[in-house]
């Protein structure tokens, strides 16, 4: 049997990689409760798409091969993390959230926000 903890890849020891997450698999539970009586199957899987984007671009950037493709990919967990934001706003404005969720949810993005500029930055000052 194998430990979980002995075999790792590089991306599981980011911080922002494991919030990012955790904040799918929150979302992701939200809309497995979406109040609304017809069902917006386009909205809710690119809401789906979006937020475990910003994971798997964080994943995927990690295993590249330079540090300036990493960035890249970062820039785009960055927009899919703002594109999740966008689709959460749409459903709380048609009330299919409620409003204390959505708060909660947005905090959580504006830290992995916060969290994915700090390393782009930091990356960045590496290249340079």
């Amino acid at each position: 049997m194998v430990n979980k903890e002995s075999v790792k890849f590089s991306f599981e020891d980011l911080d922002v990689w494991q919030k990012a997450v955790k904040f799918a698999n929150q979302v992701i539970c939200n809309i497995d409760k979406l109040d609304t009586t017809r069902k917006h199957y386009r909205l809710i899987e690119q809401l789906e798409s979006a937020v475990t984007s910003v994971s798997m671009n964080i994943a995927e950037g990690k295993g590249r091969y330079s540090k300036k493709e990493f960035v890249q990919f970062l820039y785009i967990s960055r927009g899919s993390l703002y594109e999740t934001v966008t689709l959460l706003m749409i459903c709380n404005e048609n009330k299919w959230i409620q409003d204390e969720q959505f708060e909660e949810l947005k905090k959580y993005a504006i830290e992995i926000g916060k969290m994915l500029s700090s390393l782009i930055s930091s990356i960045k000052k590496s290249i340079t």
